[in-house]
């Protein structure tokens, strides 16, 4: 393990914190490389939950944890984090890391507001209005919210500017006065000042060195804001490919891709999903499953394994090997369906659409497994119900991917590895 990559195969929520934290205990480095406090990944340890949305998840193993140039920084967010960890964590965040301002919270829910009908489901954390300022280059880095002199200025002309967007636009107002917003803020970069370090040159410097370096991935394959089921994504790039960019560091061979893999399929939010589940079943694996947001709480909207999804998955990001997580939350039902592929009009798909409209015309094809009953007691593969070993051969196989990590329950040690 000298790198390894954790990447959500679906549309989030696969379990990725669990697996990270699992990896952990090898690392030298754990490395948050996208997104922002729209994602949440949950480790429970002994039964005590851990709900992260900026901090890696390496966090619990005492790693180092580092936060790198492309994530979308609500400092806020993380003083919490910080603060539910009892022992003092090793951070690094790197300088060009961009920051969520109140603003950015409000333009988020106004624009969504404003959609209506047309909404995409955002979480209404700032994140989108953050990554836009950074790509029309007005953003405020992490640089930047250390130094007191240059957050002013910085405040000073990006509040007047969201003022009368907010206000012109959307008919909003400002969440606070620029001089409360300043003084918070100035406040937060005081704190977090000791944390302030080049994460691109760390990062490299490890891999030079041979050492194990964890990327952790947030959100999942098909939110990527071009490869996902666009416009129903985020704002950054979930997939193996964006560590480079979002770290900052040279392209080279990574030893491990590890896609993380529900044994069903979940999304929050708008958009298309072939395989969706509505009424009684899908509520009951919801429930089961506790398929509820980690950042929001929303109910994730619930739907049987899309082999068809999974294989563009893996196409995209070069997995060398898949986690299946939550197969647990099966047990007990009759029977099991797996989508093998699409149907449209005469056709059949093997692969997602790059059209929105014809992938929410697509019909999926099933193949029917047998249910199966278990606990999360069993310590080996080969303890598991035959019907579950069958499941997860069948995945294998029509995907051509190992499951080398198969997770039967949340806990850290209801775990097999293969």
């Amino acid at each position: 393990m000298t790198s390894t990559i954790v990447i959500g195969a679906q549309w989030g929520d696969e379990g990725k914190g669990k697996v990270v934290d699992l990896l952990a205990k090898d690392a030298d480095l754990v490395v948050r490389f996208n997104g922002g406090n729209n994602a949440g990944h949950t480790v429970v340890v002994q039964g005590k939950k851990y709900k992260f949305h900026l901090m890696p998840s390496g966090a619990i193993q005492e790693k180092k944890c580092l936060v790198a140039a492309g994530i979308a920084l609500d400092p806020n967010v993380l003083k919490k984090e910080l603060g539910q960890l009892e022992q003092e964590i090793d951070l690094v965040i790197d300088p060009r890391t961009q920051i969520i301002m109140p603003w950015h919270n409000a333009l988020d829910n106004a624009k969504e507001t404003a959609k209506g009908k047309g909404k995409i489901g955002t979480t209404g954390r700032g994140v989108g209005p953050c990554y836009a300022d950074r790509a029309s280059r007005t953003g405020i880095r992490f640089c930047e919210l250390v130094d007191s002199e240059k957050l002013k200025e910085k405040i000073g002309t990006g509040f007047e500017a969201k003022e009368k967007i907010l206000k012109n636009v959307y008919g909003a107002e400002m969440p606070a006065s620029k001089e409360e917003i300043f003084a918070e803020y100035n406040a937060l970069g005081k704190e977090f000042a000791s944390y302030y370090g080049d994460v691109s040159l760390k990062v490299s410097n490890a891999l030079k060195e041979g050492k194990n370096v964890l990327f952790e991935g947030a959100q999942g394959t098909f939110l990527d804001n071009d490869f996902g089921t666009y416009p129903y994504v985020t704002s950054s790039h979930p997939t193996a490919g964006a560590i480079f960019t979002g770290v900052g560091i040279g392209v080279r061979p990574i030893e491990r891709i590890i896609g993380i893999v529900k044994a069903y399929t979940t999304r929050v939010g708008e958009g298309p999903f072939v395989t969706e589940l509505e009424g009684k079943l899908g509520d009951e694996i919801r429930e089961k499953g506790k398929e509820f947001g980690t950042t929001t709480g929303r109910p994730r909207r619930v739907g049987w394994l899309d082999l068809v999804l999974l294989k563009t998955s893996i196409r995209l990001n070069g997995f060398t090997e898949i986690a299946l997580t939550k197969l647990d939350v099966l047990t007990g039902l009759e029977k099991i369906m797996v989508c093998t592929e699409y149907k449209w009009e005469r056709e059949k798909i093997q692969e997602l659409p790059a059209d929105l409209e014809k992938l929410s015309k697509c019909k999926p094809v099933y193949k029917e497994m047998p249910g199966f009953e278990m606990d999360s007691s069993a310590t080996s593969f080969g303890q598991l119900p035959k019907e579950a070993q069958d499941y997860v051969a069948f995945v294998e196989k029509e995907l051509g991917i190992e499951a080398k990590i198969v997770s039967i329950g949340p806990g850290r040690e209801e775990t097999i590895v293969r």
